[in-house]
C-alpha cells in the first residue's frame, strides 16, 4: 500500500529519487503511464500486470475501452530504479504531466502518482473542501 506525500525533485537528466520508503517494493521494477488530470501513474509491476488482466476481460468492442487501453499501453513505461533509488521518467511522460523541477509523488492505495507541484496545490486546493463536505458514501458500507 502507497501512502503519503513527497516532495522530490526531477534532475536535468529526468531522472526523480522515489520515496525512500517504496524503494524496496519498487527494486524489481515498475512501470510508469499517463493518468487522469495530467498526472503519471507509478505501479509495481506485479499491480500493472492485474491492472493488464483485467483490461483484457472488458470487451473490444466498446470504444471507451479501446480508447483507453491505446493510451495507457502505449505510454506506459517499464523502468528499474538504480542503486540510488531514481527512476528516469520519459521526455513523453514528463511532458504529458508538465513535469519540470518540483514534484509530489502521492501514495494513491495501489499506486504512486507524479504531479507538478504546482499542478497539485491546484487540484488538491479544488478537492479539498468537496472531500471535507462529503455527506454520502463513496463506496457504500466503508466510509
Amino acid at each position: 500500500m502507497f501512502l503519503g506525500t513527497h516532495q522530490p525533485r526531477l534532475d536535468d537528466k529526468g531522472r526523480l529519487f522515489l520515496p525512500a520508503k517504496y524503494r524496496e517494493e519498487l527494486a524489481e521494477g515498475l512501470v510508469i503511464t499517463k493518468g487522469q488530470e495530467r498526472c503519471l501513474y507509478v505501479f509495481p509491476v506485479e499491480e500493472f500486470q492485474r491492472i493488464t488482466e483485467a483490461l483484457s476481460t472488458a470487451p473490444v468492442t466498446a470504444k471507451a475501452v479501446r480508447d483507453y487501453s491505446r493510451v495507457f499501453f502505449a505510454s506506459a513505461s517499464d523502468e528499474k530504479p538504480d542503486k540510488q533509488g531514481r527512476i528516469t521518467i520519459p521526455q513523453s511522460l514528463r511532458q504529458y504531466a508538465g513535469l519540470e523541477r518540483d514534484c509530489v509523488v502521492i501514495g494513491a492505495n495501489t499506486r504512486l502518482e507524479i504531479w507538478d507541484s504546482q499542478a497539485w496545490d491546484t487540484y488538491l486546493n479544488a478537492q479539498e473542501q468537496a472531500f471535507a463536505d462529503l455527506s454520502e458514501e463513496v463506496l457504500p458500507g466503508i466510509l
